[in-house]
């Protein structure tokens, strides 16, 4: 059994990951595949909310796979974040893959520099519901640091988008509650940090303001966990410790994988983390039954 906090299985490959980049087709073959092997999937149903991994165990399910990911979006921590039209780069996909008409206005500002702000501009800039006419991304270091693959910084540049480097966020700034505009600073790197990548710095007295109506933050995805049982660990980066070899957590009936125990991945990693696991929980429900 499989229990989809959204109403539609699929998670974050069918709800946030932009058709031109994962056919919708192919996650909706995927599902299908899965469900004529006898799976059974329960919809709109979040666990740690609806139900707990202990009512899970207490209704008869003998082995447990938690593959939550990782869809907590990073705060930036600047004044003004709480602003109408500041929306996290994921929920944002997820609205817009619905289908759903976002007043964004015309000039779109996101940060980062990664897989998920590249999409994020793209859907504001070319999406004919929202088509925003200025859309630009702000990122604090250099094009060679950027974590996107380079084909799709290429790709959101040839769309019209442009991207500004060595810039960094400081407040953004509201009227009647709305956003208005971005305050930005220049920077230049320094010395590499604990990441091998060069340090950014502030280049003081360079701070500039760039209008917005919408401002999409896009810097990393955390896992955000509900309340574990006793016996599974939770790291300092808030992702579930598990044994490496076969995924099981300290509660023996308990097994992760995926985006929850990595961090931010790859889909191709997630789904070897679910076969690992697989095979791990057969394994464990065998030899449990070799002993009753």
């Amino acid at each position: 059994t499989i229990f989809e906090a959204l109403p539609k299985p699929g998670g974050m490959l069918g709800w946030c990951i932009p058709a031109y980049r994962l056919p919708r087709e192919a996650v909706d073959a995927e599902v299908k595949r899965t469900k004529n092997l006898g799976v059974e999937f329960v919809t709109s149903t979040q666990i740690g909310v609806d139900k707990s991994v202990e009512d899970l165990l207490a209704e008869g399910f003998e082995a447990i796979f938690i593959g939550v990911g990782a869809h907590k979006c990073r705060k930036l921590g600047i004044p003004g974040e709480d602003l109408k039209g500041v929306l996290d780069a994921l929920d944002f996909l997820k609205e817009a893959s619905l289908g759903k008409k976002m007043d964004i206005g015309e000039r779109v500002v996101v940060i980062g520099g990664g897989d998920v702000a590249m999409d994020a501009a793209r859907i504001a800039r070319v999406a004919l519901h929202l088509g925003a006419k200025d859309v630009k991304i702000i990122y604090r270091r250099s094009r060679d640091e950027m974590p996107a693959n380079p084909w799709e910084v290429k790709e959101t540049e040839e769309e019209g988008i442009e991207i500004q480097f060595l810039v960094n966020p400081v407040s953004i700034v509201g009227e009647n509650g709305k956003v208005k505009a971005l305050e930005c600073i220049k920077m230049k790197l320094g010395r590499p940090d604990q990441s091998g990548r060069p340090r950014p710095m502030k280049v003081e007295g360079s701070e500039f303001t760039l209008e917005a109506d919408t401002i999409i933050p896009a810097i990393g995805e955390s896992p955000c966990l509900f309340p574990m049982p006793q016996g599974v660990r939770v790291s300092r980066r808030n992702t579930i410790v598990v044994d490496p070899f076969d995924l099981q957590t300290g509660v023996p009936q308990i097994f992760a994988g995926g985006d929850v125990v990595r961090g931010p991945s790859t889909v191709i990693e997630a789904i070897i983390d679910g076969k690992r696991a697989t095979r791990s929980i057969h394994e464990y429900l065998t030899s449990t039954k070799e002993k009753k």
